[in-house]
C-alpha cells in the first residue's frame, strides 16, 4: 500500500511534532494567513530535502522534557539557522538545549490562563509581541514548567500566577510559548503567529487555493499515469469533491465512485447521495452492504473495535469489487490531515483519540494503491476547492458526516432497531435546523442515541424507553469547536417532536460540551 500524492508545495515553513493534539492546528493557522506549512516527525534526524523552509514551530506534546526517554531536539533544528518558535513542549526543548531549567508541577496547568506581557523587551526577536495588549487571555496545557531559563534569553511574559509563559532569545531568532497560541482560547495567538511567519521568518504568501487545483490535478496525472481509479465516496464534502477533482484530472472513463450502503446511513441517504453524484456527470456504483456491516458489529461494544471492523469490510468492499471489475489500479480516498492526526498515523507518538475507517482501518494487505489528493489539506480548504470546481452550495455545504456513520452514534453495540430509531431522531433534528434558518449557523449536527433507558409517561402509560443527545458545534476545522448556542424555544420543540414522533425515544439531552476536552463525535 502506497501514498501516490506530491506535496503542494515545496517552500513554506515546517512545523515538528511532538505529539500534540493541536499540532495541525499551528498549520491551519498559517495557511489561514496564505503561507503554506507542513507537519513532520519531531525526532527527524536529518534536516529536510527538497523543501525550502523560512522558519520551523516546534509543536506541544504528551511527553516531559525530564524523562530520560522522551524526545529530544534534532541538532539540525540549531544548527539550521532559521527562525524557531517553541511551543509548550516545544518552549521546553529550547530551554533545555540552552542549559535552562525544568521543573514538573503536581498538578496540570489546563485551561484559560491571563498573559502579562513584560514592559521591556529588548531583543530583535521579541518584536513579535509588539502591538499586543499588556494582558490578554491565553489557553495552557501542560504539565512541566520553567524554573530558570537560560542565560541567552529573556522572559517576554508570564501568566497573572507567575508561570513562564513567553522567552526570546537576546540575539537569535528563537522564542519559546508556554501557551498555545493556534487554539482560539489564545486572543493573541493569530497575531503572534502572522508576526512571527511575517516579521521573523520572511515567509513568501503562497498559498491560494484557487492557484493549487493545477497542482494537485497535476500531481493526481503523475501519480496516477494510464491507470484507473476506484474512489470510495460516501457522499460527504471531502470524498466527493475528491471524486469530481480526480474526474477532472484524470477523464470520466477512468474514475469509478463507488458508494457503500452500509446500514449506518441517516435516512433517506442513499437515494440523495446517489441523485448528487450522478448528477455531477460521476460513473457511479452503489453496493448494498447493510447486512455484512450490521453482522459484523454484532456483539462489539468497543468504539476503536467498531471504527476498525467498519473500516475492514469497507476496505474488503472495495477490493471485492475491483477484483471484479477491470483494471483498477488506484484506491482514492477523501482523507483528509485531521483524520490523519486523529489517527497518530503522521507524527512523532501523538496519542490516538479514535481512529479513522479510512487511515487507521487499512489492511497492509491492499492490492490498489492508495490516492489521496486532501492528505494534506483542512475541510475548509476542500470546500473552497469545490467551489471553484463548480460543486453545488447545498453539497459543499452539508455538515460533515462521520464515515463510521451512524456505527460512532450509538455508543454500546449497533444493531439494526437501534439505527432505525436514530435515523428518525436525527431526520427529525437536522430537518428542523434547516425549516428554522439555523442549519448554516451550525457547522456539524448530530444525534447520538445513548446506551441509557429511562422511565417515562406518555398519556396514562409509563415508558422505559432510549435517551438520545442532541449535538451542535460551532468552528471552522475538526480540531477546535464551540458549542452552538441554540434558542432554548428551538431544542425544546425538537425534542417534544422526537419524543411524539419516534417510538424507542422518551427522553432528549443537549450536549453543552466544547472541543476540548471533548471531541465532536461521541466515539
Amino acid at each position: 500500500m502506497n501514498t501516490l500524492m506530491e506535496h503542494p508545495k515545496n517552500e513554506g515553513l515546517l512545523v515538528l511534532d511532538y505529539g500534540s493534539q493541536y499540532t495541525l492546528l499551528i498549520t491551519r493557522r498559517l495557511r489561514e494567513l496564505g503561507i503554506y506549512t507542513e507537519v513532520i516527525d519531531g525526532c527527524t534526524p536529518n534536516q529536510p530535502e527538497n523543501f525550502k523552509f523560512h522558519g520551523l514551530i516546534l509543536s506541544g506534546g504528551p511527553d516531559s522534557v525530564l524523562e530520560h526517554e522522551s524526545r529530544k531536539l534534532p541538532s539540525w533544528v540549531l544548527e539550521s539557522g532559521a527562525p524557531v518558535l517553541g511551543i509548550c513542549y516545544g518552549l521546553q526543548l529550547l530551554v533545555s538545549a540552552f542549559g535552562g531549567k525544568l521543573r514538573t508541577n503536581n498538578s496540570r496547568e489546563y485551561g484559560n490562563a491571563e498573559f502579562i506581557l513584560s514592559a521591556e523587551m529588548k531583543s530583535d526577536s521579541a518584536r513579535v509581541f509588539y502591538g499586543l495588549p499588556s494582558k490578554s487571555r491565553v489557553w495552557m496545557s501542560h504539565g512541566d514548567d520553567v524554573e530558570s531559563i537560560p542565560e541567552e534569553f529573556e522572559t517576554v511574559g508570564r501568566t497573572v500566577d507567575g508561570v513562564l509563559a513567553a522567552i526570546a532569545h537576546k540575539s537569535r531568532p528563537l522564542l519559546g510559548l508556554q501557551f498555545h497560541p493556534e487554539v482560539h482560547h489564545s486572543d493573541c495567538g493569530p497575531q503572534l503567529l502572522e508576526q512571527f511567519a511575517i516579521e521573523i521568518c520572511h515567509a513568501p504568501r503562497n498559498w491560494q487555493i484557487d492557484s493549487i487545483i493545477d497542482s494537485l490535478s497535476n500531481s493526481i496525472s503523475n501519480a496516477v499515469g494510464d491507470g484507473r481509479v476506484l474512489i470510495a465516496c460516501s457522499g460527504g464534502v471531502d470524498s466527493s469533491v475528491a471524486s469530481v477533482l480526480l474526474s477532472k484530472a484524470l477523464g470520466h472513463d477512468r474514475v469509478t465512485a463507488v458508494f457503500v450502503d452500509n446500514g449506518l446511513l441517516r435516512k433517506n441517504e442513499v437515494e440523495l447521495v446517489s441523485t448528487s453524484l450522478r448528477g455531477l456527470g460521476l460513473n457511479l456504483e452503489v453496493l448494498h452492504k447493510a447486512e455484512a456491516f450490521l453482522g459484523e458489529l454484532k456483539g462489539k461494544f468497543d468504539p476503536e473495535e467498531k471504527r476498525k471492523t467498519i473500516g475492514r469490510i469497507f476496505i474488503e468492499t472495495f477490493e471485492e469489487f475491483a477484483r471484479s471489475h477491470s483494471n483498477f489500479t488506484h484506491l482514492g480516498q477523501g482523507t483528509l490531515y485531521p483524520d490523519v492526526i486523529e489517527s497518530a498515523s503522521h507524527g512523532s507518538g501523538a496519542k490516538v483519540i479514535k481512529s479513522h475507517h479510512n487511515v487507521g482501518g487499512l489492511p497492509d494487505k491492499l492490492e490498489l494503491q492508495l490516492i489521496e489528493p486532501f492528505r494534506y489539506l483542512f475541510k475548509d480548504e476542500v470546500r473552497k476547492i469545490g467551489e471553484e470546481l463548480g460543486l453545488p452550495s447545498e453539497m459543499i455545504h452539508r455538515h460533515p458526516f462521520p464515515g463510521p456513520g451512524l456505527g460512532i452514534r450509538i455508543p454500546g453495540e449497533v444493531t439494526a432497531e437501534k439505527v432505525a430509531i436514530l435515523q428518525e431522531a436525527d431526520h427529525i433534528f437536522i430537518q428542523g435546523l434547516h425549516d428554522s434558518g439555523l442549519y448554516d449557523k451550525v457547522w456539524q449536527a448530530a444525534t447520538i442515541l445513548l446506551p441509557v433507558k429511562s422511565v417515562g409517561v406518555m398519556g396514562d402509560n409509563r415508558t422505559y424507553q432510549w435517551t438520545c443527545c442532541l449535538r451542535a458545534v460551532a468552528a471552522t476545522d475538526a480540531m477546535t469547536a464551540n458549542v452552538s448556542e441554540l434558542p432554548l424555544d428551538f431544542l425544546t420543540r425538537i425534542s417534544d417532536s422526537i419524543v411524539r414522533k419516534v417510538n424507542g425515544i422518551n427522553r432528549v439531552l443537549y450536549d453543552v460540551t466544547s472541543k476540548p476536552p471533548a471531541t465532536i463525535e461521541w466515539e
